[in-house]
């Protein structure tokens, strides 16, 4: 299994589309603890490799991830990242005789 944020040149056949969503809060004692992105980035990498796996494929290719931080009036900031990609599954070789 890989992801990659690339395409690929090899012939394969595309399974669909996989995403994942990973959040978090920001605790109002330290609204500016950013570097918690790294986790959320992990969580929905592993996410999408699961989904990948699940679902028979071989690998995952052109992978986006979108960052997002929502702010409400009355309640504390959440991190939001957003990560998608094509699963693909590569066709059955013939052995030669």
């Amino acid at each position: 299994m890989f992801m990659t944020t690339g395409g690929l040149n090899r012939s394969h056949a595309i399974q669909g589309i996989l995403t994942a969503t990973a959040h978090t809060m920001l605790r109002s004692e330290k609204p500016d603890e950013f570097s918690l992105f790294d986790r959320l980035f992990d969580e929905a990498k592993q996410d999408l490799m699961k989904q990948a796996q699940e679902s028979g494929a071989d690998g995952l290719i052109e992978v986006r991830f979108n960052t997002e931080v929502v702010r409400m009036n009355v309640a504390p900031k959440f991190l939001i990242v957003h990560g998608y990609g094509t699963a693909i599954k590569f066709p059955n070789q013939k052995k030669s005789e």
